[in-house]
């Protein structure tokens, strides 16, 4: 198991970064409010990681703090959820907003995120909502809920270098392509930078 890994950040394509570990390239992928969180390219760097192996691939995947680690382990072991799911989740709503919305059974915010229709997501209440005590109280998160004219566009719109680099991003996060260029061409402003503008694409997609 890699539990930890600090190296020098080599490169940022969101989801995923390249540390460098004394000439060993580490691919990791990260959830967008760990990946808001990383230094510059060039700095060093402290990605806590869990390990997953399958038959077709070994991926890594980091984090900021190890409770979004600790959160995101027992996210996979819910029924129906993977790893890339549990990116997702945790890309698309803070560890702290999560944590919230299965306390408070909110299930209208949790079906607001990629590739959780009301089922599953009523089921993250049942099977998570006692295990995820152990992480302690949040406070109540009043979260707007999606724009349907927003999520259920048909339409993809042209895209520039930063913004077809947020819409890569979050169509790897399980976004649709038309829906990932309606949530970037939203908020899109003239010379934002690739994260700035997923970070928001991401808000006005809850």
């Amino acid at each position: 198991m890699i539990g930890r890994i600090r190296g020098t950040l080599a490169e940022k394509q969101p989801p995923e970064i390249l540390v460098d570990v004394a000439g060993v390239g580490y691919e990791i992928h990260m959830p967008m409010t760990s990946f808001y969180q990383l230094p510059s390219i060039g700095e060093e760097v402290v990605v806590f990681t869990h390990f997953v192996v399958r038959e077709d691939a070994q991926l890594l995947f980091g984090f900021a703090d190890k409770m979004e680690r600790g959160l995101f382990r027992e996210l996979i072991k819910a029924n129906g959820v993977g790893p890339k799911l549990g990116l997702a989740i945790l890309s698309g709503m803070s560890a702290a907003q999560f944590l919230s919305s299965v306390q408070n059974e909110d299930v209208s915010a949790l079906v607001s995120l990629p590739g959780i229709g009301k089922k599953t997501a009523e089921r993250l209440v049942v099977e998570l909502k006692d295990r995820l005590a152990k992480f302690g109280k949040t406070q109540s998160i009043v979260m707007p809920p999606p724009s349907s004219d927003l999520l259920n566009a048909n339409t993809v719109v042209p895209l520039n270098d930063t913004r077809e680099d947020a819409q890569s991003a979050l169509i790897a996060l399980g976004y649709k392509p038309a829906q990932a260029s309606k949530l970037v061409e939203s908020v899109y402003q003239e010379g934002m930078e690739s994260e700035s503008l997923i970070r928001e694409a991401l808000k006005a997609a809850i």
